[in-house]
């Protein structure tokens, strides 16, 4: 999911914001007033219930499966999904997008649905330049030199890589949390204890305990993280079944385990991704058109003013009250027009 510190935060927060607000953004960082009249961010969330057919092409290590919307001519937008969600967060978002002209490509990340490695040999690594560099592969794969790119929790983390190591493949991004690139040397600092409760499946995860109960109960562990993450978004069993079936993906367990072992430094990476992992360390700026999405989740970061420094380029930052983690799909209209408005920065 996010940042350890950040869901630290807003587990501590309660998240008690239920009640829909406003949308507001600025272009310096610092939220916009209110209108007067507040908008439903939640209009047009589940009209949609399929993503269409299940295409697949080569990522590098793996074959990489997704869901392509709109004309093949229109410039390319990349959406980007988290843990533990599917493409079918951008179920509602893609439909508007297409119908606005752009080419829309929705993957499946390494350890989810049928994306699949090439050799029973590949180390199952979730670290996050690894998953980025799979999405830079799906791009040069399918002849898209630069794209929009949208994602929230891991696949907002990989937009910011991919925008921050090789900003000549993005025309602009939409990244739900800001900056949220991880500092591994950061993630030894210690929370304050209410702090730390939030991340309880963290330790979970960092135990052969925990590596046994998610893969015996994958299913019912995930849908509490969805409640938790979003507790006023009251999805249906039907909705939450269709992306669920992406987490039986025979690597799942492996990718999700070593992802957040390695963001604690319980499990090593490789040596490949090294240089990538060094320049993000040494504090590696986005200087590509940008706009940041703040939810309830965020906490006290939803204003967004923890990470402004981080985006050097054009920017806005827009606050969406009331939503929880799962962004595109608890608010798809107000995501798509943060992506169509990103590609006029």
């Amino acid at each position: 999911m996010i940042s350890r510190r950040r869901f630290g935060q807003a587990f501590a927060a309660g998240l008690a914001a239920t009640s829909l607000a406003a949308c507001s953004s600025s272009g310096g960082g610092t939220p916009a007033a209110a209108p007067a009249t507040t908008p439903d961010l939640r209009a047009g969330s589940g009209e949609h219930t399929s993503l269409g057919e299940v295409k697949h092409a080569d990522a590098g290590l793996v074959t990489m499966a997704y869901h392509e919307f709109g004309p093949a001519t229109g410039q390319p937008v990349v959406l980007l999904h988290g843990w533990p969600y599917d493409p079918y967060s951008y179920v509602d978002v893609a439909p508007i997008l297409a119908a606005a002209g752009y080419r829309v490509i929705v993957p499946y990340l390494r350890g989810y649905g049928p994306t699949a490695f090439k050799s029973a040999a590949t180390v199952r690594n979730g670290q996050q330049t690894a998953v980025a560099l799979d999405v830079v592969a799906l791009m040069d794969t399918l002849k898209i030199d630069k794209a929009i790119l949208g994602g929230y929790d891991w696949g907002g983390r990989t937009v910011d890589i991919i925008a921050a190591l090789w900003p000549e493949r993005c025309k602009a991004i939409v990244a739900v949390s800001g900056y949220i690139v991880t500092n591994l040397p950061a993630n030894q600092k210690p929370l304050a204890p209410q702090a730390e409760l939030g991340w309880w499946y963290q330790y979970y995860f960092a135990t052969e305990r925990g590596r046994a109960g998610y893969a015996a109960n994958r299913h019912d562990f995930n849908k509490l993280i969805w409640k938790t993450a979003s507790p006023a978004w009251h999805f249906d069993d039907a909705t939450y079944d269709r992306s669920a079936a992406a987490f039986d993906n025979p690597d799942h367990v492996d990718i999700v385990i070593h992802n957040y072992r390695w963001r604690l430094s319980l499990a090593p990476g490789e040596p490949q991704y090294d240089q990538y992992e060094q320049k993000l360390a040494a504090g590696a700026t986005i200087g590509v058109p940008s706009i940041t999405i703040g939810s309830d989740f965020d906490a006290a970061a939803k204003d967004g003013k923890a990470y402004r420094s981080k985006f050097t380029g054009k920017y806005e930052h827009r606050i969406f009250d009331g939503i929880g983690h799962n962004v595109p799909q608890e608010a798809p209209r107000p995501f798509a027009q943060a992506i169509i408005d990103a590609a006029k920065l």
